[in-house]
């Protein structure tokens, strides 16, 4: 008897709440991440006939058209990367070291310029340095003949001025709790202040700044809308996987999962060398003493805010292009003298559904984000186990995943029978689930960590069972981390393009989708007025994000 006893209470201690969050959890994310993944690698072994071959990957090889590729996308990463540390470290110094003016409008622009959808600074940029470009004509009303946008160094530029905030966000905090008392040590063994910054502040900030630099290079190497708007002939693998799934002539899903393959192995490959190199050489210290903000001439001051302003300035200029050129009377596909309200009218009139699914279905996964990211959150922080540890892991996968790779891969694994979600709704929320959950993971799980278990305890020592201690007190608590990073999973969501171009169908096209096809048209004025319908939304939203954050803007 008292064995039976037994049993049945360590059946009913296993079947509690948090065991079956946990295993809803793993089976939602096999179904909807790993399932796809593994199909799309499936087919990347077989041939168009449904047989067994390597030759996909001996093709991709062995073919200067395939493999110029990959060379060609790891090629502008690693540019994007070097011009973005070039940029990014010696502003983000500048901002926390010095008393310059205007900081948070800095920070308020080189946010937006990052968060901003992938391929608006691409377009504005056309539209400023195109062939008909406002400033390669005016250039050439003087005789000068300006570079062209297209190609290799337009991605680059586009690149760089969009994701070195990830840079400067993540060295400004490091910098910024950096214990002075190195660096006051060695001022008072006589070195100077570049001898300081290059052999205590940077060693020191190293780990943090592969972290930023591996940021850029992975979304360089990932980003669709770019190089799909200005390379031309310079092509990149994402591009390429497109092409190859979307052909008119029926298109090879056997290779675009090659492709896929290879762009996710290499992503991988970068993200764990980066892992290995900071683990060898990583640094502890305790930020009880920050650096002091030196306090410089009023010239002084003056001149670095003007070179951080024209920087900032510059990587937010294309959200400033594309809110005045939507206000700019139209021809057809140009742009003619005076201001009007017609591109606006345009678009909510033929319009109006991909502007009403954006806000839909960015609303619906970001209720289902907010809702498992904190049961996730807590899973992964307060019951720590093999297998959370392994959903953990699942869950970060996705930022190793390209839009568009993860985009094929729903398409791959759920385009037949028992479940077709192709084409619908469903498959395009899910896509937005599984890649921006990430946000709201990390920023509640740092909230986590500031809460003091024995609140908790206190409360189920009282009798209030884990579930509702977790929905009536921790859940309260934890809300200003899963706000914040709800609403920067709802900015990258509402700005998402290549998984959206990958899933969508007439009746589910997003605004990010019409601004591509639009520029593809060259309707400029009504992709403008959609991109700053976009830009407006992400200015909203990074300032609710802004306060309630209280000023702490980060994305990482």
């Amino acid at each position: 008897m008292i064995h039976e006893n037994t049993g049945k209470k360590s059946l009913k201690t296993y079947l509690n709440f948090w065991n079956a969050v946990k295993w809803i959890s793993l089976i939602l994310l096999v179904l909807f991440l790993v399932y796809p993944f593994f199909s799309i690698i499936f087919r990347s072994f077989l041939t168009k006939d449904g047989g067994f071959t390597l030759g996909n990957y001996k093709t991709f090889f062995t073919k200067a058209y395939y493999f110029r590729t990959l060379k060609n996308s790891l090629y502008v990463s690693s540019c994007a990367t070097i011009f973005s540390v070039m940029l990014g470290v010696p502003l983000a110094y500048i901002t926390t070291r010095y008393n310059i003016y205007s900081k948070k409008l800095i920070n308020m622009m080189i946010i937006m310029s990052l968060m901003s959808p992938p391929f608006i600074g691409a377009y504005s940029w056309i539209m400023m340095l195109g062939r008909s470009g406002l400033i390669t004509t005016l250039f050439a009303n003087i005789g000068i003949t300006t570079p062209p946008i297209y190609g290799f160094g337009g991605i680059v530029l586009v690149f760089t001025l969009k994701f070195f905030p990830y840079v400067y966000l993540y060295v400004s905090g490091a910098m910024s709790s950096i214990d002075r008392s190195l660096e006051e040590a060695a001022e008072n063994l006589g070195s100077s202040k570049l001898r300081r910054t290059l052999t205590i502040t940077m060693p020191v900030i190293m780990p943090t700044l592969a972290a930023g630099a591996i940021m850029v290079f992975m979304s360089s190497l990932a980003d669709f809308g770019t190089p799909m708007l200005i390379g031309e002939g310079y092509k990149v693998l994402p591009v390429l996987v497109y092409e190859e799934y979307m052909s008119e002539m029926g298109g090879n899903a056997n290779m675009a999962g090659t492709l896929s393959v290879i762009i996710v192995l290499c992503s991988t490959t970068v993200l764990l060398v980066q892992k290995y190199a900071v683990s060898r050489r990583n640094y502890v210290m305790s930020a009880m003493r920050p650096p002091i903000v030196e306090q410089v001439s009023t010239i002084k001051r003056i001149l670095l805010t003007a070179v951080c302003m024209l920087v900032s300035f510059i990587a937010f200029l294309p959200q400033i292009v594309v809110i005045i050129t939507s206000f700019i009377k139209t021809n057809g596909p140009i742009f003619v003298k005076g201001f009007s309200l017609e591109s606006y009218e345009k678009i909510f009139y033929k319009l109006s559904k991909n502007i009403t699914n954006t806000f839909l279905y960015s609303s619906i996964a970001i209720i289902i984000i907010v809702i498992f990211g904190m049961l996730l959150s807590y899973l992964v922080v307060k019951k720590k186990s093999k297998l959370t540890s392994f959903l953990d892991l699942l869950i970060m996968f996705p930022y190793v995943i390209p839009g568009a790779v993860l985009g094929i891969s729903l398409l791959v694994a759920f385009n037949k029978q028992p479940l077709i979600l192709s084409g619908t709704a469903s498959i395009m929320i899910i896509a937005y689930v599984v890649r921006k959950m990430p946000y709201t993971i990390r920023s509640s799980s740092a909230m986590l960590y500031q809460i003091d278990p024995s609140i908790e305890e206190a409360s189920i020592n009282l009798g209030v069972s884990p579930m509702k201690t977790f929905f009536k007190i921790t859940a309260r608590m934890m809300a200003p981390g899963v706000l914040s990073g709800a609403i920067l999973s709802w900015i990258t969501t509402i700005n998402e393009l290549s998984s959206s171009v990958m899933l969508y169908s007439g009746r589910t096209a997003t605004i990010s989708v019409a601004i591509y096809t639009e520029v593809v048209r060259s309707s400029f004025g009504t992709a403008a007025a959609l991109a700053s319908i976009l830009t407006v939304a992400t200015i909203l939203s990074l300032l609710l994000f802004n306060v309630i954050s209280k000023g702490k803007i980060s994305v990482v």
